[in-house]
């Protein structure tokens, strides 16, 4: 890799923090937490996902039995579902870019060090999927960053062109998928086996632990179908912020403007459609409809950001909380599992017929609480704890140097 590959230039605001980037990734993490929070609290928690329970529903699903309590789950599901995954990945995109430029910068190997990075990132990840969590995404994220980090190297072209092969596979698999769905006459969804819910409602730390590493396979299926979509969303990362759509320029803001118009305009209908239509649809809806939407969260974020005061409380506390978003991804499972499983305080359970507003009050509760700890974090330390460790263990790694 040269210095000068025009592939490593950056908007000119880019040699200092981008504040844009900071606020964005505490809203991803406030709303892949919006997402989980419901798989933790269903009966048989995350295992659900592998017997096909109803976690995550669709707005059709609430609309049977219409009720204030039904109406505000669906509501609340709909805006989360999806949406903040691909911003998350799509901002892993952004990381790897902004560390493609620097290595250029410094005249650095690519990828290089990186691998021990990605190594790193796949561990950690192994360990938060054994210990706390199996909707775990970071082990597919080191995965997926290891091919975009070698792409970075190749041609813009290249890289062009396995972006659009990439969404063009991921589309073209889901469709087939859904379209098998569809004209299959069995319902879809099943319900979690009692000594599965008993197992997280009563049972203890160490065996379900065991449970998820007897179907470590069944739960990384996620990753597994799909990645064409996280390389798809981490080479657009890459793609927006060469274009510079993070900075607080005018190039920024019109880019911006054109995201909240994709994910207003096309994003929000499609979406609507998908999760009107159905169960049918449901992957219709996750991982083609949300990303689309994801896009336009980028463009009203930015927007919200440009009027707002950078040093007010809000800014302040939810850049903080983006500036330690590892921390903070990591920390919001692990408070779940303590409150919600039944070898804590085994709320999921105590609480399974009060309905769905206890669900949404502990994820403001856990946000305020995310949102504070990490602006009182940050305020002594340099950077959160998981941060703080990466950068302790890399600083020993070998190939640091040309």
């Amino acid at each position: 890799m040269t210095t000068t590959d025009p592939q490593t230039t950056a908007p000119a605001r880019t040699s200092t923090r981008l504040p844009l980037l900071d606020v964005l990734r505490g809203v991803a993490i406030m709303g892949t937490l919006a997402t989980n929070v419901w798989l933790f609290t269903a009966p048989g928690s995350e295992a659900g996902l592998l017997f096909g329970a109803d976690s995550l529903g669709t707005l059709a699903d609430f609309g049977e039995s219409p009720s204030a309590a039904t109406l505000g789950e669906g509501l609340f599901l709909f805006l989360a579902n999806g949406k903040f995954l691909a911003l998350l990945t799509l901002l892993f995109g952004v990381g790897l870019a902004i560390q493609f430029r620097s290595a250029a910068r410094r005249g650095g190997r690519w990828p290089g060090p990186y691998k021990w990075r990605a190594l790193f990132l796949f561990t950690e990840g192994l360990v938060h999927f054994t210990l706390v969590f199996a909707a775990d995404v970071l082990m597919g994220y080191a995965v997926t960053s290891l091919l975009v980090a070698w792409l970075l190297t190749r041609s813009q072209r290249a890289q062009n062109a396995v972006m659009w092969v990439a969404a063009a596979v991921h589309v073209a698999f889901i469709g087939l998928v859904t379209a098998a769905i569809t004209l299959d006459p069995a319902p879809l969804g099943g319900e979690t086996p009692p000594e599965v819910v008993d197992l997280y409602a009563h049972g203890s730390y160490p065996d379900q632990i065991a449970f998820r590493l007897d179907h470590a396979l069944l739960f990384r299926v996620e990753p597994i179908i799909t990645f064409a979509l996280m390389v798809f969303m981490f080479l657009l990362g890459v793609r927006l912020y060469r274009a510079g759509a993070f900075g607080d320029d005018d190039t920024g803001r019109r880019i911006r403007g054109r995201l909240l118009g994709w994910g207003l305009g096309l994003g929000v209908p499609f979406n609507l459609a998908t999760s009107l239509a159905g169960p049918d649809l449901v992957l219709l809806d996750r991982y083609v409809a949300a990303p689309v939407v994801a896009l336009g969260v980028i463009g009203a974020v930015g927007r919200v950001l440009d009027r707002a005061n950078p040093a007010g409380r809000a800014v302040t506390a939810v850049s903080s909380l983006g500036r330690m978003a590892m921390s903070g991804y990591v920390a919001q499972n692990l408070a779940c599992v303590l409150v919600l499983y039944g070898f804590g305080l085994g709320l999921a359970s105590r609480l399974a017929d009060a309905g769905p507003w206890w669900v949404m009050g502990l994820w403001a509760t856990l946000c305020a609480l995310l949102l504070t700890g990490s602006t009182l974090w940050l305020r002594r330390f340099r950077a959160g704890p998981l941060e703080a460790l990466q950068k302790a263990v890399l600083a020993r790694a070998p190939e640091r140097g040309r």
